[in-house]
């Protein structure tokens, strides 16, 4: 089993709990976090849709935050047959999630200021400007620290660059090419033709063939209910 498929399996096992700009061409604009985040209108309130008005008129991070952002994610998770971080819209989740949760605002633009703080110092550019293999340096030295330390010990940046994951990940296996790749399909309906015989004996019971003739049509069992205004069923 690859990494990819390691994490696949862990966010399968996951998947049924609460799911966790202004920017350049080569950046994400705040209408196209407005756009991904706001075509999921549905269920929201008044109080919440003014509350999301208010997130998509404030800018979090500048157009080089934003561009190492999508080049982080992109490392974190790079793009298969699938899709990708783009595809997901994952920059976009990060920068509304650093908006609707502000404790995240301040240990992000740490963690990308110090990335730049370290690329500057060893090869006199930013984290963006590095080639891949210079990038992936600083982050293997995050992504894999000492396991004997206690979480308490470890360095800020290893805290941030699991951050950044966890925000990255998410967002990918919760978008729909996400749920694609895991393969995840939910509920489906299934054949079911009551109770288990072998339980039905165990408690002395049957069924009574004219109700099961009645009630049990395999047949129709991917049509889809139909009620009428009174909430009467007609189908």
């Amino acid at each position: 089993m690859d990494r990819r498929d390691s994490i696949k399996s862990i966010m399968l096992g996951s998947i049924g709990f609460g799911v966790l700009f202004e920017g350049c061409s080569t950046g994400v604009s705040s209408e196209e976090v407005k756009k991904a985040i706001s075509k999921f209108q549905y269920g929201r309130t008044k109080k919440e849709l003014a509350y999301d008005k208010k997130l998509f008129s404030v800018k979090c991070f500048n157009d080089k935050e934003l561009k190492t952002i999508k080049q982080l994610c992109n490392l974190i998770l790079p793009p298969n047959e699938f899709g990708s971080i783009e595809d997901a819209e994952v920059p976009e989740l990060i920068e509304f999630m650093a908006k609707d949760i502000p404790s995240y605002e301040a240990p992000i633009k740490e963690g990308l200021s110090l990335l730049n703080e370290v690329s500057n110092k060893k090869h006199q550019k930013s984290f963006f400007e590095c080639e891949e293999n210079q990038q992936k340096t600083f982050l293997n030295e995050m992504a894999y620290p000492d396991p004997e330390l206690s979480s308490s010990e470890q360095k800020k940046e290893v805290k941030w660059f699991s951050l950044m994951r966890n925000l990255t990940m998410t967002g990918y296996y919760t978008s729909k090419v996400g749920i694609e790749e895991l393969g995840y399909v939910g509920n489906t309906p299934n054949v079911w033709d009551g109770v288990p015989q072998d339980v039905l004996d165990q408690y002395g019971l049957s069924y009574d063939k004219d109700w099961i003739d009645k009630c049990i049509d395999q047949s129709k069992r991917n049509d889809t209910a139909v009620w009428d205004e009174e909430g009467n069923l007609i189908t």
